[in-house]
This record gives C-alpha cells, structure tokens and sequence, in this order.
C-alpha cells in the first residue's frame, strides 16, 4: 500500500497525472489500517473507490480472526479448521480471494472510457496478485499500455505450499502468471533476484521488459531527529515477524551478551505483530524481561520507533528461494541511519544492498559465533559513546521521489 501511495504522491511532480482505482473500505476486510497516511494523499488526486465482493466476512465469523495477515503471521500453527480453510483458499479462490474485486474495478475504467477519458498507461500492482488480471483484460479490451507491478513472487512466494493446492489448481495459478508475464508491456519488481526468478521461469521474454524498482523511503517521513536511548541499548525491529524469520541464534546471542556485560543493558523492542511461537523462542533465551511488545502502530509513529533506537533488526524469511526478498522496510532502515544487524543469507539481494549502503551485512541463521561478535561490536560502540547512529550511508538513490522519477519515464516509453 505505501509503495502504491508513495507513487501517487510523487507522480505529479514529474508530470504524470495519476487516477487510482480503488476498493471502498467500508466494504472491505483487512489486517490492519493506518488511517494516518491519508494526510500523504495529495489534493485534488481523482480516487475511484468502488465497491467489492470478498469472503473474509465469512472467514471472521469462522475463526473469530480478522483478515489473515501476509504468510498467515497472525495465526501460528495450523488446525483443522485453519488448514482446510487455506485449502478452499488454494483451490477456489485463484489467483487469490480478492478476485472478486476485479468486476468492480474494470467497470469502474468502462465507466472513465465511455465518458471520454484517455490514459497514456495503467499501472496494476500486487500482491493480491489477481489485480494483474484487470490489467491483462484491459489490455485486450482497450490497448491500454499496461505496466504490471509485482512486489513479490506469485507462485514462488514462500508460503505458497501452505495453501495445499491440488495440481489443477496449481496449474491455473501458474497459467495466470504465465500470462501476465507474457503480455504485460513492463513488469515492475523489486529486487534483482525476483526479476531473476521470473526470467528463469519463462527465458523467451527479453530481459528489457523488466524493470527493477525497488522500495523505497520518504525523506519527508525522515524530517525529525535521530533520538537513541542513553539508558540502554536498544535493538528495534518493526513489522510482522514469526518464527520462519530464524532468528532463535541471534536470540541466545543476544542473551549471552548481556551476561557477559550486565553494565550494558541490553533491551529488544518488537512494534507490530509478532507470533505466538516466537514470542515462545524470546521466552526461551530468557529476555521477556528485556523485551517489549508494541502492537500495531501508524506509520509515522512506527517511524519515531526507529528513531528512538539504538541499531535495527531485520529478518529474511528461512525459506526456500529468499535471496530475492527485499523488504520494504529495509529502506526506511537505511534512512533512519541506525546499525542493521540482518539475519538471512550472505550473498542475497539484502544483504548486497546493506553492503553497498555500509549499513551492515548479512548473518546467515546458523552463525552463532557471528551474532555474537555482531551483538559484542556494538556493546564496544556503546560503551564509547550511546549513540551509534552511522556517519553516512548511501540510501539517497533509494528515496521515494527518485524511484517514482524512474517510474514516470517508464510511463511515458
């Protein structure tokens, strides 16, 4: 959602003129909302907000549970009831259960051509990756130039095999990712390794179709003053994390540590949704006194969380094909200045970018004797001076405006 709002914000300053077509709220059912980053939408954006046909009404009053969160964060392990849910969500509801917006929305587009309106491009991003088969029906219907924007893997994404799709099913599911690919004018991912990923899978498409545009941050959401901690040192990680983001080793590092050095108070701080089975890990290692849990907060406010910190944690997902996975927070980590100690693997695309920015560097899951000497670094630092915040790093490429620059000359090919 920021990065389709981010775009929007920045378009006009390049001259592009942006209409957005989108679900009414009220007749939609998500995790979380952040109705903050409404001030970011600018005056006089034409927003078409229309209606939509979903089934997570019917999902709340089966599990007593919002909608589900990105790679089901919010539901721990799987009981019957939740695996044949994700059965009928694998097999019934393909690409996704947000497919019966798109009605809706192409009516929506009929309604802005018939009055006379004219459209140099349509940009359609995903995940929920159905919204790609609007832009492949406008494309047919109207020859609209269609630029298709996926933020993540469609069938590749690591938690696909969750969803217990039989083969005919997991067939059509690729068959709509096969066309996307193939008849997009531009497809629009974030990281290298994704754009690799999606070429390996169909090698006849010229790799000049597509275009890595990665997340990015906003140098306006950055405007306050770095703040860390003099009482402690605080490691912060924003965002949803669970156990699949291994960080168990790092965890008993961490609790090491502070034996080691009681004159150090280290403390850990989780803002958003952590699962039930790594709160359990944290409780392991022994740090729930050292730990705090802050659930979802707005943007801005999440914002000040990094700010408020001493250095950063960010996890990459232990699973299968994650070297593409570049979080979008990882951005808005690089702009808040701060240490980044980032749990994944070496050589991925993360770990190439917190390199590249002298910001950190990845420390694969198992590295025990790494983690400490990472935690051990910055315990040194801390104790010459609290505040660790990094003489320089090179995220400026990385900022929204810049991005959305690349973004309007692609529109305008």
């Amino acid at each position: 959602m920021q990065r389709c709002l981010k775009f929007v914000k920045h378009l006009g300053h390049f001259g592009v003129e942006p209409t957005v077509i989108t679900v009414d709220p009220a007749q939609a059912t998500y995790p979380v909302l952040d109705e903050s980053l409404l001030a970011e939408v600018p005056a006089g954006l034409r927003i078409v907000r229309t209606p939509t046909t979903e089934p997570f009404e019917s999902y709340k009053k089966l599990t007593g549970r919002a909608a589900p969160h990105g790679g089901f964060a919010n539901e721990g392990k799987p009981g019957l009831l939740q695996k044949a849910l994700r059965f009928v969500r694998g097999n019934f509801f393909i690409p996704d259960p947000r497919r019966g917006w798109n009605h809706h929305a192409l009516a929506a587009v009929q309604q802005l051509l018939a009055a006379g309106e004219t459209f140099d491009a349509v940009l359609t991003s995903s995940p929920p990756h159905s919204t790609q088969l609007i832009g492949l029906a406008l494309q047919k219907r109207h020859g609209l130039r269609w630029l298709a924007d996926l933020r993540d893997p469609w069938t590749d994404i690591y938690y696909y095999k969750g969803l217990h799709h039989t083969p005919l099913a997991a067939w059509l599911d690729a068959e709509y990712e096969r066309r996307v690919l193939t008849h997009a004018d531009a497809v629009l991912v974030t990281s290298p390794e994704t754009k690799r990923l999606f070429l390996a899978k169909l090698p006849d498409l010229p790799s000049s179709k597509f275009h890595v545009l990665p997340n990015g941050y906003d140098e306006s959401d950055f405007r306050q003053p770095s703040q860390p901690p003099t009482d402690c040192l605080r490691i912060t990680h924003t965002g949803t994390i669970t156990e699949l983001y291994h960080i168990g080793r790092l965890l008993e590092a961490v609790a090491h540590c502070a034996a080691l050095h009681p004159d150090v108070p280290l403390r850990l701080r989780f803002v958003g949704q952590v699962s039930a089975g790594l709160r359990e890990q944290i409780e392991r290692a022994g740090l729930l006194p050292a730990t705090e849990f802050i659930d979802f907060v707005p943007h801005d406010e999440s914002v000040n969380y990094l700010l408020s910190a001493s250095a950063l944690l960010m996890a990459i997902p232990d699973v299968p094909r994650n070297f593409g996975i570049l979080p979008g927070k990882i951005f808005e980590y690089l702009a808040a200045n701060k240490p980044i100690l980032c749990i994944g693997p070496s050589g991925s695309d993360a770990d190439n970018l917190l390199q590249e920015c002298a910001a950190g560097h990845a420390l694969p899951y198992e590295d025990s004797a790494l983690m400490r000497e990472a935690v051990e670094s910055l315990i040194r630092q801390w104790r010459l001076n609290p505040n660790l915040d990094l003489p320089a790093v090179s995220h400026k490429r990385y900022s929204r405006a810049a991005l959305t620059q690349r973004l309007a000359a692609l529109v305008r090919a």
